[in-house]
This record gives structure tokens, sequence and C-alpha cells, in this order.
């Protein structure tokens, strides 16, 4: 697989992934899992989207980088299978749209989760806000898609924007812009972190990440994702140097530290949360 570098071009070039002048919003889909339990509340059926622009250091799915590539779907095609699935999903399950990075693709993304609410089923949104923008169209997309999904899993790499691009390529202004107005516009989220030696565990920016996180309104949920290496094989596959190579995974006691210090036990809405019809 020859991985292309994306980076260089303007966040939001390529928002047009997958719209054809005539037929259906084509997706990129790189996998599908059935029963995912950890991308969103219940099980969920997870469509893994091809592309993203950050090259965050620990990324461990580098093969869903490229933008354009991936399995042609359209919205019914992953809904349909997703209905297969749904006996198991409960109250709260349903599907979630993760990468790579879903945004990349919110064209397919709307009509995706457009479809979804009419079928009703939940839908919950996994990104980082890499290509978050207010500039038109784009802006306007992205409202829309608000009104369809249920929920959010937003990942905030650090809080630090100078550290932020060091670990993933870009700044975090406007992915912080992207939280704030979600927290403004009575969007549902969780809150995601990753806990990496040397990058990102250090008790001065896990505290000022935690007081930023209490600032927000509509948090149901804040997780420590501790770091692992277990994608460290496809880099050596793809011939990809391994940015973090001989960085451990943190122990038991850093990963608690964490979390007292981002005051995960705070936000227990997850626990009662519903998506809304």
């Amino acid at each position: 697989m020859k991985l292309i570098d994306n980076t260089k071009s303007p966040l939001n070039v390529l928002d047009q992934v997958g719209v054809k002048p005539e037929g259906p919003v084509i997706g990129y889909v790189h996998s599908i899992e059935s029963f995912g339990s950890v991308d969103g509340p219940g099980i969920r059926f997870v469509a893994f989207l091809q592309g993203c622009r950050m090259r965050c250091q620990y990324c461990h799915n580098p093969d869903t980088w490229n933008i354009g590539v991936g399995d042609e779907m359209t919205a019914d095609e992953v809904l349909d299978n997703a209905e297969r699935y749904r006996a198991f999903w409960g109250e709260t399950g349903g599907i979630t749209c993760s990468g790579g990075e879903s945004l990349v693709q919110i064209d397919f993304l709307l009509d995706l989760f457009t479809k979804a609410k009419a079928r009703h089923i939940s839908t919950c949104l996994d990104t980082s806000g890499g290509p978050f923008t207010r500039s038109e169209p784009w802006f306007s997309k992205f409202k829309e898609l608000m009104k369809v999904t249920d929920i959010s899993l937003v990942d905030i790499k650090h809080i630090n924007s100078a550290e932020h691009k060091k670990l993933t390529g870009i700044g975090n202004e406007n992915i912080l812009d992207m939280i704030q107005w979600m927290s403004h516009n009575d969007c549902d989220m969780w809150i995601r972190h990753v806990l990496v030696p040397q990058r990102t565990d250090y008790d001065n920016y896990l505290t000022e990440l935690g007081d930023y996180i209490k600032t927000l309104d509509h948090v149901q949920k804040v997780e420590v994702l501790p770091y692992h290496t277990l994608g460290v094989k496809k880099y050596h596959e793809l011939g990809i140097t391994y940015p973090l190579e001989g960085i451990e995974p943190p122990t038991a006691d850093r990963v608690k530290n964490a979390e007292q210090l981002l005051h995960t036990a705070d936000y227990t809405g997850w626990k009662t949360w519903r998506p809304q019809w």
C-alpha cells in the first residue's frame, strides 16, 4: 500500500470526497465492525471510514490515512448491513462512524446519518475534529450533521496547541472551536484523551485539560485511553518509521492519575443517556 501525503493540502480542500455529479453519495469505507462495545453507548455497528490528514504519532491505523480509496458504499448499503444486527442494540446502541477521520467525508456522513435517523437508528460520530472549519459550505453541512447526530466521541489529542502540532501535525485551535460550538448548541458528547508517556502524560497539561472540560456543557463521559503498541506491526508492514519506537504503555498508576486530574468520575450522564427521538 502506497501512502499519499494529504497533510500538505488545506484541511478542507477535499471535503467533496465521494460526491458524484449524479447518483448517490459514495462513501469510502476502510472496514466494518458488527459488534462494537467501546464505540459509543451500547452495542454499535461501526463503519471505519477511510481518510485522515492528521499524522498522530500513536495512530494504530496508518492504513486509513489515504483519502478517496477503500470499499465504495452508499448510505443505504451500510444501513442495510447494519440493520441485520438491530436486535442487539437495545435502547442505546446503533451505528458509529469512526476512521480515519469521519469528517473528511462529511457529505457521505450527512447522507448516512440522515437516512439512519429516518430508519430510527441511533447515530454516533467518532471524531478528532481536524477538518472543522466555519468556512462555507462546510460549516453549514456540519450544522446539519449535528442535527442528525445523537452523540459524538471527541478525541482531544492535546490541550496545548504547540504540543498538539508536534503530536499530530496540526494545531488544535479549530478543534477546540468545534468543541465550543458543540457545547453551546446542545450536542451531547464523550471526551476522550489518549495517555501517552513522554507526549501527553504530564500533570500540568492534564490539569489544564481537566479544567477546560469543566467549562463545557453536555459532556456525558470523559475517558482516558491508555496508549498501546498494537499498531506497530502495520507501520513495519507499510515501510513507515514508527514515531514512538521504544515508548511503552503508561502504568496503571499513571492512568489512575490522569483519570483523577481529568475528573472522569464526575461525568456520569452516559449511565442514563438515551437518544432523543
